[in-house]
């Protein structure tokens, strides 16, 4: 499966700023092509690649500024990637609670809402409660949220039902995390966020919102929650002022059976 992907991004940057962009696939995704440019009112600007865990491509600007940066990022990703290793360090790290996903403070809730659900049955459960009880609604939530937020408000965007579905997984103990991705079949088009559980020695993708078939997602970051898969960081001032997102397959968009075990390639 040959998928296309890109990102056009454009910011005014306020006096001088680091940037550290995650808009690249992962490091391991089978690549036939690929572009990287940024510039500062047309002119270069110098990258400095750097690897993060999983993979995960960090580009990083220093002292970039003032005026507008564009980020302009594609690339063909020809067939899947391997799928992702298991660590035993990430099986202990993606089980505890973390900034955006407070399974410490939802535990009793899990624990009774998916008692005598174990392996992929609890998988199952989680996700199609968390999609049938969250509505998508974009712009409703705020980027301090979190998984108890989500759980009250109920309603929220993708990496809202993602913190849920991982928080409600650690509180019944299984290592979840998050992925963000490009995501063809996405619509409107923007950057995804998805949960990946580990259960029979494999990491799994769900998708509480069902918005596209995970089957066709490119992974971009992964980690405990959106606070180490953010596409942009700004250490100073920048007023985000455009996003282009674009995601293609090659052919026919794969279906999805939401209950069928899929690995993100």
């Amino acid at each position: 499966m040959d998928r296309s992907v890109s990102c056009l991004l454009e910011a005014d940057v306020e006096g001088v700023a680091d940037v550290t962009l995650s808009v690249a696939v992962v490091a391991d995704a089978r690549l036939a092509a690929e572009r990287f440019e940024v510039t500062l009112d047309g002119t270069s600007v110098p990258t400095v690649e750097l690897q993060d865990d999983h993979g995960t491509r960090l580009h990083h600007l220093t002292a970039v500024g003032p005026g507008r940066l564009r980020i302009d990022y594609a690339a063909t990703v020809a067939g899947v990637a391997p799928p992702a290793p298991v660590d035993d360090v990430d099986l202990i790290r993606y089980v505890r609670p973390s900034r955006y996903c407070e399974s410490d403070r939802l535990g009793a809730f899990a624990r009774g809402e998916f008692a005598g659900l174990h392996g992929h049955d609890l998988l199952d459960a989680v996700s199609s409660w968390v999609g049938s009880r969250v509505a998508y609604i974009a712009g409703s939530s705020r980027p301090t949220d979190g998984a108890v937020t989500t759980l009250l408000s109920r309603e929220g965007v993708c990496r809202d039902f993602a913190h849920l579905v991982i928080a409600l997984l650690r509180a019944c103990d299984v290592p979840a995390r998050l992925v963000s991705v490009y995501a063809p079949g996405l619509a409107p088009m923007d950057f995804h966020a998805v949960a990946e559980a580990h259960v029979d020695g494999a990491w799994h993708a769900l998708d509480a919102t069902c918005l596209a078939p995970r089957t066709a997602m490119v992974r971009i970051a992964t980690g405990r929650d959106a606070a180490d898969t953010a596409f942009v960081t700004v250490e100073g001032r920048a007023e985000l002022e455009d996003t282009q997102i674009m995601a293609i397959v090659a052919g026919d968009l794969p279906a999805d059976d939401h209950r069928s075990r899929v690995a993100i390639a």
